[in-house]
Formats: structure tokens, sequence, C-alpha cells
């Protein structure tokens, strides 16, 4: 998050490639994968543009409102959903995560008078100590779950019925879409250690 350069380099690009896979998964399944691969997809590009080193690019101030509304609107839709159960809660929980650390990251909204998050400048770092224990544990636990989960499942085969072609083996891979979700975790776990 706009810390150390080797760290920020591994995760903008780790959530980069994430979020791309993830958009290219939103258009194939159900609508309910599409929706929940647009969900993770969002969540991957604002993970990455969080992480720029800030050596490559430093953000304007007013950014972390951007943010913070842009998964304001995203925690609003997950909780819409999140009755049907399944990764919409994740979702809520993941959005409210990003709009926490975006209300950290800004400069002076977290610390005081003394400045934002410690990448941007002289002050101290930002967040509430005991949510952000809250949600390193959450996270840490999803990470385990998740990494207990990663199994590889048999592969696909033929085409569905009625002649419609099917996405790309490679796309279809459920293990990939655990992965991808296994990744974010992770990275929102060190995101969350940065504040």
């Amino acid at each position: 998050m706009h810390g150390p350069a080797p760290s920020g380099w591994l995760l903008m690009v780790l959530c980069g490639a994430t979020g791309a896979y993830c958009l290219l998964r939103a258009h194939n399944g159900s609508e309910r994968e599409r929706g929940s691969a647009r969900a993770e997809a969002l969540m991957g590009f604002g993970m990455a543009a969080m992480a720029v080193p800030a050596a490559l690019l430093t953000f304007p101030d007013w950014i972390w409102v951007v943010y913070a509304v842009v998964f304001g609107v995203a925690s609003l839709h997950a909780l819409v959903y999140a009755r049907r159960g399944g990764h919409h809660l994740h979702h809520l929980v993941g959005s409210l995560a990003m709009v926490y650390m975006a209300w950290a990251m800004a400069p002076g909204a977290a610390s005081g008078a003394g400045g934002g998050h410690a990448g941007h400048g002289g002050g101290t770092a930002g967040g509430v100590p005991v949510l952000t224990g809250v949600l390193l544990v959450y996270y840490a636990f999803y990470v385990l779950h998740s990494a207990g989960r990663l199994a590889p499942a048999p592969t696909p085969v033929g085409l569905p019925a009625g002649g419609v072609t099917a996405a790309p083996a490679w796309l279809a891979r459920p293990e990939l879409a655990l992965g991808c979700r296994l990744t974010m975790g992770m990275a929102m776990f060190a995101m969350l250690l940065t504040l």
C-alpha cells in the first residue's frame, strides 16, 4: 500500500493478474458465477492500484475518497446479495476492508493533523488497531481455509449440450478461481499488515 517498493511491485502484479483472470471468468458461467467474478475483478484491480509503489506513482490526496466511494458502493451491492450466501459475505467484508484502508490511508484522516499512512508522508500509520486486528484474523482464517480446499478438480470433458462453445479449459478450472481468491486473501492480509 504505497510502502516498500519490492512488496508493492509484487502485490501490484499479483493483484492485477488476478483481477484480469477474474475479468475473463466474468464472461462465462451462470449469472451468479459471473457476478462473483466481476466483484473479484474489481477487488483485484483495486488492490493492485492501492499497492502501486510510491516511487512509481504518487496519488493525489483526493484519490482515497474515490476508493472509499467505489468500494462503499461495492459493499452495498454485496450487502443486498449477502442473503444468498456464497461469496457475497466475503465480498462484503473485502469491500468494507477496502473502504477502511482507504480511510486509513487518507492524509490526516486516521492519525489527526500529523498525516495519513506511513507511505504518504511524515505521519504515523493510520487505522484502528482493534479493527485492523479483527480483519487480519479474518483473512488469516480465510487464507488457511482456502488453502485447505485447494486441490485439483477433474478436467471438464467435452462440450456442453446444445452445441454451445465452452470456455477454454484453463478458464473453467474451479481450482484456478479458488487460487485467485487465495491470492487476493493473502494480498489483503499483507496490505492490512502495513496499516
